[in-house]
């Protein structure tokens, strides 16, 4: 036995300690309930790991982001566990910890069923309970392929050792670029083997610390996100630190599916992505057509106000403009496969308008005194996503940047960034979101161009320019487009969630590839700065965002009806009639319900279509000529003037007030 100096770090703190040989992690945090694990050396390791001398340590608590991947990477074994013991010819593929909880792969004859979910998390708590104790151990690769020559999937991630591991979908979890690793789960009384499988850990030290745990679903999903693969049964599940932390979380979800915009889509008659079109491909219908068009028409307002200019652009292009860009070399997989037209000529849908906006710019000579030139297109582009991604209007193949490009001097690229950055954030806020943070994405050396001179000074300036907004600004390294790092706008929406709005880029690059040139004061050739800037994003995500965010309960001005009238008798039909003519000549969206349904019926209906006003209109009011308002919260106001009652309208329009 030996001494051995180890030392501890928490947060800020540091203690330094002497212990013997053979000394594990655990030991340092015993009595430390919600220590889960250790950072040793910068690795994340589970408490039964040995101690070196001169090891850095860090406690991982369970409530921590390792520390909760860590409780739901252990959960999805106890689940692939409970599988297997209730489905014997059932085949491991992969399980991973994602956001907010776990999945886990299986090759099995039938899907699952929901009463199958019920007896799988049923034997789960059996397992939870028997204190199974989670046992790391190192292997060869011939020993991993004998021990696991029943699971082909495992065979086939072994092969997959090392760097190529990175494109399994999930992968990560389960083998790296080093030595190969099984984990057994021992059962607490006996010591005997109850089950294992291929990991890297680290594991909680046994199955009792997984105090909170729900199977929520399961779906097909193709072995390792492919569809040349066989389909599998993913089961999804979730786990937390505590009851109270699970309930919650249900709540969200409940409360999120509420929201969910293809819900609230469909019974709002706002949209539909028809099987006979194909997945990610959204049409919009008159209603949801309207709220599209007031998006656009105030956006259109802003940026005009702002200096920018529009332009169009086609759907398709030769693919020689992509090469030239660099995007077939670097975003090929994102692109619809090329048409053949003109005695072979490859044409692409687009999957960007950054290239035509170069031409644009690149049509005539241009001169400093143009500068910054502006351009703005609502641009319809295409990119081809997995099946297993597409997500109604979040995750489309076809929807409509609010894209920008703008051609600056190097001088005028901090203060067009500055004034940029805050005209995005007051253009989101006019919209109804104001709670936001900025992520800076990096350059990943391995999948990108230009000069590390031209990305540090492009990354500077961005990084200033997210500073003065006075946010917190997260770091995302290597998260950058292949051409020029970026500012990602990130706003949180009623219910906490987090959504990547507007992005902003900064590229001396393709002004490099297309030669773009301006003259200067001094009449020499120079090179424009482009910067790249979405403020929806798209569209149809920003929608489907605002849609989840108001519940479907949009403030007046953007509504697709503002006012509903609701007579109280045919007779009063007319009156409200006009009542609604004159308000729409005044640019608002008044609609009447003559229908033969029963005044309260047609009352249900509004507040079901979540239509901010009802104008209600009986004897008294045509004889006053005055209209009763009745609110979204039940409240009523009754014989308003219908000069009145229609400066209340336009006021509450034109001050984007919710009611």
């Amino acid at each position: 036995m030996s001494d051995v100096r180890v030392t501890i770090h928490r947060d800020s703190e540091r203690e330094e300690r002497v212990v013997t040989t053979g000394t594990t992690a655990a030991a340092l945090f015993e009595g430390e309930r919600s220590v889960v694990a250790a950072r040793v050396a910068g690795e994340l390791r589970d408490l039964a790991h040995p101690l070196d001398d001169g090891d850095e340590v860090e406690p991982v608590e369970i409530g921590s982001p390792d520390g909760l991947d860590i409780l739901r990477h252990s959960a999805a074994h106890v689940m692939a566990q409970a599988v297997q013991e209730l489905f014997p010819s059932a085949r491991l593929g992969i399980g991973p910890p994602i956001r907010n909880g776990f999945y886990y792969d299986f090759d099995v004859e039938n899907p699952f069923h929901p009463d199958d979910l019920k007896r799988i998390e049923k034997k789960m708590q059996e397992i939870i309970k028997r204190g199974q104790r989670f046992s790391r151990r190192a292997v060869s690769d011939d020993e991993a392929r004998e021990e696991l020559a029943a699971e082909p999937y495992k065979l086939e991630l072994i092969g997959l050792k090392g760097s190529a591991a990175d494109a399994a979908e999930g992968a990560s979890a389960e083998v790296g670029a080093g030595e190969l690793t099984i984990y057994d789960n021992i059962d607490a009384k006996t010591g005997e083997l109850c089950w294992k499988d291929l990991c890297r850990g680290p594991h909680l030290p046994t199955t009792r610390l997984i105090p909170a745990v729900k199977l929520m679903r399961s779906a097909a999903a193709y072995w390792r996100g492919s569809e040349k693969n066989p389909q599998l049964q993913r089961i999804y599940g979730t786990a937390w630190p505590t009851r109270d932390e699970l309930k919650a979380h249900l709540e969200f979800l409940a409360e999120a599916e509420k929201r969910d915009h293809r819900k609230l889509g469909a019974e709002l008659d706002l949209f539909s992505i028809p099987e006979e079109i194909g997945s990610g491909l959204a049409v919009f219908h008159p209603r949801g057509g309207v709220v599209r068009r007031v998006m656009e028409d105030y956006s259109r307002r802003r940026h005009e106000e702002s200096g920018y200019e529009f332009v169009y652009s086609p759907h398709a292009t030769k693919g020689t403009l992509f090469e030239k860009s660099g995007h077939l070399d670097w975003y090929a997989d994102g692109m619809y496969p090329p048409m053949q037209l003109d005695g072979g000529q490859d044409y692409y849908l687009k999957p960007m308008n950054c290239p035509m906006h170069n031409l644009i710019f690149d049509a005539r000579g241009r001169s400093y005194r143009e500068l910054p030139l502006r351009l703005f297109e609502f641009g319809t582009v295409y990119r081809y996503e997995k099946s297993g991604v597409v997500h109604g209007l979040t995750r489309a193949r076809g929807f409509t940047q609010d894209d920008a490009h703008i051609y600056c001097t190097r001088e005028q690229m901090a203060g067009e960034l500055d004034s940029l950055l805050t005209f995005v954030l007051n253009l989101l806020r006019d919209y109804g979101l104001a709670d936001f943070y900025l992520e800076l994405s990096t350059r990943d050396p391995e999948k990108s161009i230009g000069t590390d001179e031209n990305w540090a000074e492009a990354t500077e300036a961005l990084r200033q320019a997210a500073v003065k907004q006075g946010l917190e600004l997260v770091m995302d390294p290597g998260g950058a487009a292949f051409y020029g790092p970026k500012i990602s706008v990130q706003a949180r929406d009623a219910i906490g969630r987090t959504w990547q709005m507007s992005t902003i880029q900064v590229d001396f690059n393709l002004p490099e590839r297309f030669s773009l040139e301006y003259t200067a004061d001094d009449g020499s050739r120079q090179r424009p700065v482009m910067i790249h800037r979405a403020l929806f994003g798209s569209i149809e995500r920003f929608f489907a965002v605002l849609l989840e965010h108001y519940a479907g309960v949009f403030p007046p001005w953007l509504a697709p009806v503002q006012a509903v009238g609701i007579p109280i008798g045919d007779a009063h039909v007319p009156y409200l009639r006009e009542f609604a003519a004159t308000a729409k000549a005044k640019g608002l969206r008044v609609e009447v319900d003559a229908s033969a349904d029963r005044m309260q019926k047609k009352i249900r209906n509004a507040q079901k279509q979540k239509t901010p006003l009802m104008i209600i209109a009986g004897d008294e009011d045509v004889a006053a000529g005055a209209v009763s308002f009745r609110y979204r919260d039940g409240s009523q106001r009754n014989g308003v003037p219908r000069e009145e009652a229609l400066a209340e309208l336009l006021d509450v329009v034109e001050r984007r007030a919710q009611i």
